[in-house]
C-alpha cells in the first residue's frame, strides 16, 4: 500500500493559533502507516530543507506532540522565502538524498505554488514522490476553500478585540480606528462585525481592500456616525487602496518600506492608523481620536482560539496523510462547507490554488462599501467557535433630575 520511505513536513508563511494542530495531525497519522520509515520536520520551511535542518519527529512523544498542538505559532518555525524553479530543484535534490517519499507543506497560496514546482521536479526525474499542500492562512484567501485553518481563531480575536473597544470608546466617547491584517482580502477585518450586539455598537464602519477607499467619503461616514452616536468605531484592512489601486498608506508623503517580494510593508507599521487619525483630527476636529494596528496579536494570541478552528486544523492534517497514503496522489487540500455547518476535505489540482487569491464576494459587502452584509455574518459566525463572550449594558432606568431640569 503506497510508497515506502520517509515523510517530511514543513510550515511556511505567517504563524496561526492552530497551525501546530495540523502539524501534529500529520505526524500522528503518518506514524500509523507501516510504509513510513521516519517522520521528519524541516526547521524554517524551505530554508530548512535546503540546509538539511530536520527534526526526527518519529522520536517525539505523543504527549508532547499534543501539548505542541495546543501551542500557537509555528513549532517548526517558518519562512517568507518564495522559491523559484532553481530553488525548488535544490529542494528536490535534498528530498531525494534523504529518500523522502511524502512531502507535506503547510501554508498559503505561495506554498501551494512551491509544492507544485517540487512535484513537477520529481515527475521530471521519474522519482516517486507524493506532494500535498495543506492549507493555512489567517487571510482566508485560498481559492476553492470555503475557509482556511487559522482564520477562525484570528477572526475570534478580532471580534473580541472590537467588543472591548466598543465598551472603551462608549465610556469616554471619541473615534477609534482598528487596523486589521489583509492585503488583498478583507475577510479578517470583516469579522469585526460580529462584535456588534446593540444598535449603537461598533464597528460602525468597515473598510475592505475589495472596495476603493475615498478619503472624503470616509470622513463623511465618520461624521455621520459620530453625530448620531457621539462615538465612531472603525475597522479597516491594512491593504485598502484608492481608486487607482494605490495603497492608502503610501499617501503619507514619505518613503515606505517594502518586503522581499517588493510589496509595500503594511503590517510592521502603525502608519495607516496614524494617517487616518490625523485626517479625522484635522478635518473633523473630533476629540479623543485613537488608532491601533493589531499586527502580530491577531495571529497567535494565546487563549483566544476557536474550537472549530482547532478541530478542523487537526483534521485537515490527518486527511492530507490519508489521501496521500491511500490514494497515492498529489495536490492541494481544500476545505468544503457542507450542510448548515459541517466540513469535508477534498484534493484539488495545484494549478487551481497556487499563486491565486480569493477575495470577498460582492454579496458579503454592503452597497456603500463601508460595512458587511448579513450573508457574511451568517458565513463567518460558525468559524469563531463556541462560547463567544457577550458584553452587556446596564438597563436600569435613569433617575429624574431635581436641580438641572431641562
Amino acid at each position: 500500500m503506497g510508497l515506502k520511505g520517509k515523510v517530511l513536513i514543513a510550515q511556511s508563511g505567517g504563524p496561526t493559533a492552530v497551525i501546530n494542530q495540523t502539524l501534529v495531525g500529520i505526524v500522528m497519522e503518518s506514524r500509523k502507516y507501516t510504509q513510513v520509515e521516519r517522520v521528519y520536520g524541516a526547521l524554517h520551511g524551505v530554508e530548512g530543507i535546503i540546509n538539511e535542518e530536520f527534526l526526527d519527529l518519529t522520536q517525539e512523544t505523543s504527549h508532547n506532540l499534543e501539548q505542541v498542538a495546543l501551542t500557537p505559532a509555528s513549532a517548526l518555525m517558518s519562512t517568507r522565502v518564495k522559491p523559484d524553479s532553481e530553488y525548488c530543484k535544490e529542494i528536490f535534490r535534498v528530498l531525494r538524498a534523504h529518500e523522502i517519499r511524502y512531502f507535506f507543506y503547510i501554508g498559503g497560496n505561495d506554498s501551494a505554488d512551491t509544492a507544485r514546482i517540487v512535484n513537477e521536479e520529481a515527475k521530471n526525474a521519474n522519482y516517486e514522490l507524493r506532494v500535498i499542500h495543506v492549507p493555512k492562512t489567517i487571510d482566508n484567501d485560498l481559492m476553492l476553500s470555503d475557509h482556511t485553518p487559522g482564520f477562525g481563531s484570528a477572526a475570534r480575536f478580532v471580534t473580541q478585540a472590537f467588543m472591548g473597544v466598543n465598551l472603551d470608546v462608549r465610556a469616554l466617547n471619541g473615534a477609534y480606528i482598528g487596523v486589521v491584517m489583509g492585503r488583498h482580502a478583507g475577510f479578517l477585518t470583516a469579522s469585526s462585525a460580529i462584535a456588534k450586539k446593540y444598535d449603537a455598537d461598533g464597528p460602525h464602519l468597515i473598510y475592505l481592500p475589495e472596495r476603493e477607499f475615498i478619503m472624503d467619503r470616509f470622513l463623511s461616514d465618520v461624521k455621520t456616525v459620530y453625530d448620531r452616536h457621539g462615538m465612531c468605531v472603525v475597522a479597516v484592512s491594512e491593504g485598502i487602496t484608492d481608486e487607482n489601486g494605490t495603497p492608502i498608506v503610501t499617501q503619507l508623503g514619505k518613503a515606505v518600506e517594502r518586503d522581499a517580494h517588493g510589496n509595500v510593508l503594511l503590517s510592521g507599521t502603525g502608519a495607516l492608523g496614524d494617517l487616518l487619525s490625523a485626517e479625522i483630527k484635522d478635518k473633523l476636529k473630533l476629540p479623543r481620536v485613537r488608532s491601533d494596528t493589531f499586527g502580530y496579536l491577531q495571529r497567535s494570541f494565546f487563549g483566544c482560539v476557536s474550537d472549530v478552528d482547532q478541530h478542523e486544523a487537526r483534521e485537515v492534517g490527518e486527511r492530507a496523510v490519508q489521501i496521500a497514503m491511500w490514494n497515492d496522489v498529489d495536490g492541494s487540500i481544500a476545505v468544503k462547507r457542507t450542510g448548515n455547518y459541517s466540513v469535508d476535505y477534498r484534493l484539488e489540482l495545484f494549478d487551481q490554488i497556487a499563486g491565486k487569491t480569493k477575495i470577498m464576494p460582492d454579496e458579503f459587502i454592503n452597497q456603500a462599501g463601508n460595512d458587511v452584509t448579513d450573508d457574511f455574518k451568517f458565513y463567518v459566525r460558525p468559524l469563531l467557535g463556541s462560547g463567544l463572550p457577550q458584553p452587556s449594558w446596564l438597563r436600569a432606568p435613569q433617575v429624574p433630575k431635581l436641580l438641572n431640569k431641562e
